[in-house]
């Protein structure tokens, strides 16, 4: 491995040089065009071992849930809890609930269905048969948009980017099965399970097989109000089903509708309506409630398999605790950036912070900001227990198989949190080297295309990058 020095000039004047390495050495496995940010130091360093372009700004992805995490144990505490609670300001007289039944929605992103079910049930068990009054779906603990600045239009309706609402049951996702018509240029038809209170129609053509038109058929969706969904495009004709599956669009309206139905389903009635209330209010009398598991829990799910719904449910609350007003991604955001800074001594600096996933396109951030964030976290995992929450290469979450790392033999050695978007492929995280040393790593890769004929093989650049960047770490740290 080459090394050469170079010279670094700080704001404050300071110089000092740096042993870094000679990148050209992996960049030139990559494909023409790439980008490339990468800072690695020892941790407690004062000066990084390799820094390259460690000031260039870049996409963070899903490197955004380290800070996410970060700020989340320090403002919310492992123990926190999120509450989903049906409450009432009135009186139960001879079965009767005399006034609004409230569900109040706290934003957990893990509630399901079940636990609606067994709220009603306790509900009932307390001696309500009937409610003199309307249902209330609560949301006021998060206002303004579900949807974060800068997420892709045509992500909206994937289940990874289902909108984190205040009210989420089983992930705000549901799955349906298209069928082809026996007959070319019939529309398709959809089967979806009673159990989904979403519409679904079908303008879907479908080709006989071979049929010139397939190379550019394509299905699309297309979302409407209250959950009601038009499939359109076409589809070749085949012998079993087309699996989909799609993000609820308005998460109160579906918490609503599931609400409804296990209210009958109890044989409770309500004599008012079904209504959504957005504006915050005096909490009644809690009746039933579900809390979701320890926050420590949730983030070691959020880091290990990436989850989207848990990081922007957790950085709208984050904001709702810091500041005591409705959950947004601007409070989220604010908050972030004030919390690292008067609690961990991370300066945000220029960074752009907008949603807690990292799925949009608006953030940007630094290898070096990052470092720093990097750097407290393992000064302080003895109180945090963070890096044990990070994926561990070849052995689960998201770098179970990440083959540079494995041809890199450092397997075990490294926990990391990816982040991927469309032409990027970053990593965050921790090595433990041959000598026994813990690095703090920061990879930002971003530009990163090949050819159309080269798609299927698309990341073998990327494996060799990988290996050899991380093996070199590995053996001469």
């Amino acid at each position: 491995m080459r090394f050469f020095r170079f010279v670094i000039g700080l704001t404050s004047a300071v110089v000092f040089t740096v042993q870094a390495a000679n990148i050209e050495e992996y960049t030139s496995q990559l494909p023409a065009g790439a980008n490339l940010a990468l800072m690695v130091q020892k941790v407690g360093a004062p000066a990084p071992s390799i820094d390259y372009h460690s000031q260039q700004m870049a996409l963070p992805a899903s490197t955004q849930k380290v800070i996410t995490a970060l700020a989340a144990l320090l403002q919310l505490g492992p123990d926190f809890r999120f509450t989903t609670t049906l409450e009432s300001r009135a009186q139960v007289s001879n079965g009767v609930l005399q006034g609004d039944l409230i569900a109040r929605f706290g934003g957990d992103p893990t509630l399901k269905r079940q636990d609606i079910r067994n709220m009603v049930a306790v509900l009932k068990k307390s001696g309500v048969q009937q409610i003199q009054g309307n249902v209330l779906i609560d949301t006021s603990i998060f206002a303004s948009h579900d949807k974060a600045p800068g997420w892709p239009w045509n992500d909206m309706t994937q289940c990874f980017s289902a909108p984190p609402a205040a009210a989420i049951v089983d992930r705000n996702c549901f799955s349906v099965s298209l069928y082809s018509a026996p007959k070319a240029d019939d529309l398709a038809f959809i089967r979806i399970a009673s159990y989904y209170p979403v519409v679904m129609n079908s303008q879907v053509r479908t080709l006989a097989k071979g049929s010139p038109d397939a190379q550019y058929c394509e299905l699309d969706v297309v979302p409407g109000d209250l959950n009601r969904f038009t499939l359109t495009g076409c589809m070749t004709q085949r012998a079993d089903p087309l699996p989909l599956a799609f993000a609820i669009q308005d998460g109160a309206s579906y918490a609503g509708a599931i609400l409804k139905a296990e209210l009958k389903e109890a044989g409770i009635n309500y004599s008012g309506t079904l209504l959504r209330q957005t504006l915050s209010n005096t909490p009644g009398t809690v009746i039933a409630s579900k809390q979701s598991a320890p926050l420590h829990d949730l983030l070691k799910v959020m880091l290990k398999k990436s989850d989207n719904m848990i990081a922007d449910t957790v950085f709208r609350t984050i904001g709702h605790n810091r500041f005591g007003v409705p959950g947004t991604w601007r409070a989220g955001a604010d908050a972030v950036r004030q919390i690292l800074r008067q609690k961990a001594g991370v300066d945000l600096g220029n960074s752009i912070v907008v949603d807690g996933s990292g799925l949009s396109r608006h953030n940007l951030i630094s290898p070096a900001t990052m470092m720093q964030v990097l750097q407290y976290i393992a000064q302080n995992d003895t109180e945090l227990n963070f890096i044990s929450m990070l994926p561990l290469a070849g052995y689960d979450g998201s770098l179970q198989y990440r083959a540079g790392l494995h041809q890199a033999g450092v397997d075990g050695k490294v926990s990391a949190k990816t982040g991927s978007l469309q032409g990027v492929y970053n990593l965050a995280g921790f090595i433990t080297t041959a000598s026994g040393q813990r690095m703090a790593f920061v990879q930002y890769l971003s530009g990163y295309a090949v050819e159309p004929a080269d798609q299927r093989n698309r990341r073998i650049p990327l494996v060799r990058f990988e290996s050899r960047l991380y093996k070199d770490i590995y053996q001469n740290n």
